[in-house]
């Protein structure tokens, strides 16, 4: 059986530039070698597109060094048009082909990558990628509008209200009044960005003001969001366009000695939080937890994969969000997940870049 030619991309210019790099390494070191050639590519912090390394070791995530994509002088060169699938490198050696794509990898968190950029890219130049289309990607990266759509589909959501630095300047009494309503504590956070980057936990109003700051040095539009008080229940998605959904079974993130499931809880080890996997759910909340992320997968049009990650409180589950391209390293919660459900992560890898295969260009 011939080989499927693999384009791995990843890196990037969003603030999550470093765990895009190590869900690469867990990739590189798990992904068949005797079904895929891989061809690593890096997309440096300016956003160049550079030959990378093959090696895992090289984007290990240690906490001292994060890893990243260094520009090396290379450049991978796309398609001249949709009806090549040609890619090209050129460096110091010259330019040289590195053969047809058969499809693309895009595992980029954040934005310029998880947001519809990549993969409108991709479907200009008629490449199969793995993953959510256009729409679900830019739907789901930008926490007002998956608010706005959950909320339609009839799925519960935090109460939230949406900031804009011209909104308050035009009326900071009004947004305030909107804000307070909301009540404390608050979680004021960037609306398109992940990994708990430029969150905040206000826990007092005199706190907002530079919470907002640190938002805003991430993204243009700032939601502030109701805390809920409840367990943190995430599960995986797989599926859709065509193919039948499928529900992982439930991991639960028990913060202890935290504010909440921050940066460095998540990527660094930092103490104060421990994930459970499988969480501890009765029979009728598993089944419904599932519906709801099917449901809310479903609403905004997902395919590929997504992880959910709800609330479990007194009334029921409300979800918190949407991530269409999930931490992928191999201890992150959506492979672990699937791990529980019967999934190997090579063979999630697999299943992934077959289905992108499987869809061809959209």
């Amino acid at each position: 059986m011939d080989k499927l030619r693999v384009v791995l991309l990843f890196g990037g210019r969003s603030s999550e530039h470093s765990i895009s790099c190590a869900t690469a390494g867990g990739v590189l070191r798990a992904i068949d070698r005797s079904r895929y050639e891989v061809i690593p590519v890096g997309i440096t912090r300016d956003g160049a597109f550079v030959l990378e390394s093959d090696d895992p070791d090289r984007f290990a995530l240690d906490p001292a060094h994060l890893p990243e994509v260094v520009d090396n002088g290379s450049r991978v060169r796309w398609p001249e048009s949709a009806a090549s699938r040609e890619l090209r490198v050129t460096d110091a050696a010259g330019e040289r082909s590195l053969g047809d794509v058969d499809v693309v990898f895009p595992i980029l968190h954040g934005r310029f990558g998880e947001d519809g950029t990549v993969q409108g890219l991709l479907e200009l130049l008629g490449l199969p990628y793995v993953g959510n289309g256009v729409l679900a990607s830019a739907v789901g990266m930008d926490k007002h509008f998956t608010k706005t759509v959950l909320e339609g589909a009839g799925i519960a959501v935090a109460p939230w209200v949406t900031l804009t630095r011209a909104a308050l300047a035009d009326d900071r009494e009004l947004w305030e009044r909107r804000t307070k309503a909301l009540g404390l504590p608050v979680f004021v956070k960037p609306a398109r960005a992940g990994s708990s980057v430029g969150v905040s936990k206000v826990a007092d109003w005199s706190a907002l003001d530079a919470a907002l700051e640190t938002a805003f040095a991430e993204d243009g539009t700032v939601i502030v969001e109701a805390a809920i008080v409840g367990r943190e229940i995430e599960c995986g998605v797989l599926g859709g366009a065509g193919t039948s959904v499928r529900v992982s079974v439930a991991g639960e993130v028990v913060v202890s000695g935290r504010d909440f499931y921050d940066f460095e809880a998540k990527y660094l080890d930092a103490p104060g939080i421990e994930l459970v996997c499988p969480a501890d759910l009765g029979d009728g909340e598993l089944f419904e937890l599932q519906r709801i992320a099917r449901r809310a997968f479903e609403a905004i049009g997902g395919e590929g994969l997504a992880r959910v990650d709800v609330f479990l409180t007194g009334e029921g589950f409300v979800v918190n969000e949407i991530n269409t391209m999930p931490g992928f390293t191999p201890i992150s919660m959506f492979p672990t997940c699937w791990l529980q459900s019967g999934l190997s992560y090579p063979d999630l890898i697999a299943e992934l870049i077959d289905g992108g295969h499987a869809r061809g260009s959209r």
